[in-house]
């Protein structure tokens, strides 16, 4: 027995857990409160505990509950969960145990009670998942825990544990949480629990990469080394050395020519063109300073072909946001998956020719003109993750590297952090080609507009 908790008002009355897990007794109370009042019910039961109970009593209420499925705990809910046990329906169950892990990682997130989390996620490692049973019930309700074990559904909730881990024990695809919960929470059948804890997290982790890159790139320029407090710093990225190399080139160009002012003359100018006429200004401003000119031959054959038939019903009309937005979110599709199952021909093609960077920039041009379609990039890098977490780190680098670099591009030009390069000799004059080495980034908040 646990120690003495507060009394709880349970919300369906009267309700005896079956004692000894007797199904035959009860099957013959005959609890016709129905699935959906019996998860109610649960609910509101762990909503209270998560209140007044310490967070190691929640966790044997838990285990006890959906794990040992025993009628030793206080919480009294068993009856409820083999209410939905009795209906037959996995789904309802999985629904069930996922929003009731949810409710607990909400409030706990809150409260900084990272490992409560951890030991969470770590019940569901119990070896009674796979012990024999004469009970039919019991045998049922540990071959679903089985199955949402190796679901993606515990995949998902798995994340929320992931980042507290050893950082040499994590899957190479969980150093980009951030891209992976998107999915969770622009999910409309997740529970809202689940929906809101991982937009809370992925703003999180975001907000981190953002800090350390800016206090990175700041210290590694100084002589006294990397260092934070008489501890190292370590580089966010994984691009090494070479993330500074990167800051430096897709923050080179400023004035007339920086990206964010490139887009909004592009706005002015296509404000009022006919649909037809945009998508062809839409071309030639996606594929403006793209250096390399295979790489510009292989966009303008694909996209070109893309754009032409594109919302053709549409040509006529002034292309207004919707369709803006309508428009990115193909061309999104076009340039990483134009399905969820399998990345688009031209997105292997691209980095095939070994430099990621083109297919960023555009990426972020597409972007910075409607923000708005930034959700719908994040979740195709998010199925782009998912398509490659099969490999090794070793066997797909060339992809990781992308990711890496479509990270750090999207915290510069995106979040409210702004990134200058300063010539440090002046003596050198801006005519000639001063070498990386002669500036140095310097990163301050953006003013807000």
């Amino acid at each position: 027995m646990i120690g003495d908790k507060p009394k709880i008002q349970h919300p369906l009355q009267p309700l005896a857990a079956p004692d000894r897990l007797q199904v035959n007794r009860v099957q013959k109370n005959q609890l016709k409160i129905g699935v959906q009042k019996a998860q109610e019910a649960i609910y509101q039961l762990l909503l209270e505990v998560v209140r007044t109970y310490s967070p190691e009593d929640i966790l044997t209420e838990f285990r006890g509950l959906f794990i040992h499925h025993t009628d030793t705990t206080s919480l009294g809910a068993l009856p409820y969960l083999f209410e939905i046990a009795f209906s037959n329906q996995e789904s309802e169950f999985r629904n069930t145990l996922k929003r009731s892990c949810y409710i607990l990682i909400n409030n706990w997130e809150i409260k900084r009670n990272y490992k409560s989390i951890r030991e969470l996620i770590h019940l569901f490692s119990d070896t009674i998942l796979y012990k024999p049973t004469i009970s039919p019930t019991l045998k049922r309700l540990r071959e679903w825990l089985r199955n949402f074990v190796n679901s993606p559904d515990f995949q998902e909730l798995k994340l929320f544990a992931a980042r507290y881990e050893d950082y040499e024990k994590r899957h190479w695809a969980e150093r980009y949480a951030s891209y992976l919960l998107v999915t969770q929470y622009t999910n409309l059948d997740n529970p809202i629990e689940q929906r809101q804890a991982a937009h809370h997290l992925s703003r999180k982790l975001k907000e981190k990469f953002k800090f350390d890159l800016a206090m990175y790139t700041a210290l590694s320029q100084c002589g006294s080394g990397v260092s934070r407090g008489g501890r190292s710093l370590k580089n966010p990225t994984g691009l090494g050395d070479e993330a500074l190399r990167l800051i430096k080139r897709v923050i080179a160009r400023r004035g007339f020519f920086s990206y964010p002012n490139l887009a909004n003359i592009f706005l002015d100018q296509s404000s009022n063109l006919p649909y037809f006429a945009f998508k062809q200004s839409l071309l030639e401003y996606l594929l403006f300073s793209v250096e390399n000119q295979e790489i510009t031959g292989l966009l303008r054959k694909h996209l070109s072909e893309t754009l032409r038939n594109l919302y053709t019903d549409h040509n006529e009309n002034i292309a207004d946001r919707a369709l803006l937005l309508r428009t990115a979110n193909r061309l999104i599709d076009s340039l990483t998956l134009e399905t969820s199952e399998s990345p688009s021909p031209l997105f292997g093609k691209l980095l095939s020719l070994g430099s990621p960077i083109a297919l960023v920039m555009i990426l972020l041009k597409l972007i910075l003109i409607c923000p708005y379609a930034r959700t719908h990039l994040e979740i195709r890098i998010a199925d782009l993750i998912r398509y490659y977490e099969k490999y090794s780190e070793e066997d797909c680098q060339w992809v990781i590297h992308f990711f890496e670099v479509f990270n750090v591009t999207l915290t510069i030009f995106t979040e409210n952090v702004e990134y200058n390069l300063v010539m440090m000799n002046a003596a050198t004059p801006e005519s000639s080609r001063a070498g990386a080495e002669t500036y140095r980034i310097f990163s301050q908040a953006r003013q807000k507009t």
